[in-house]
């Protein structure tokens, strides 16, 4: 299994965190990594094919959006809540929060 490659806090862009943000399945994750905390791929289900989904996850993850860390067989997903909001404070909250309304 090969260590996915995370961009650094410094090197986020808001650009990049739209793009990735305005897919509705990549909204869904984000939504289900941030009521339930952090979560197995598997365990967040999504209504697409594998391969589909390897790369929503890639999207989040280059973006800065999400951190994948390997444990045993599978990745865990968890957000960069920390790294978003010292780039960007408040912006994480208003998507989430814009999601829920629409």
């Amino acid at each position: 299994m090969r260590t996915p490659v995370h961009p650094s806090k410094e090197s986020i862009t808001l650009s990049g965190i739209l793009y990735a943000l305005s897919d509705p399945t990549r909204l869904a994750l984000i939504q289900s990594l941030a009521s339930k905390g952090a979560q197995s791929c598997g365990a967040l289900s999504l209504p697409v094919a594998k391969s589909t989904a390897s790369h929503h996850f890639r999207v989040l993850r280059e973006a800065g959006i999400i951190q994948m860390q390997a444990e045993g067989t599978q990745f865990i997903n968890s957000l960069r809540r920390d790294d978003l909001d010292s780039r960007f404070p408040g912006l994480l909250d208003a998507v989430l929060l814009a999601s829920e309304v629409a």
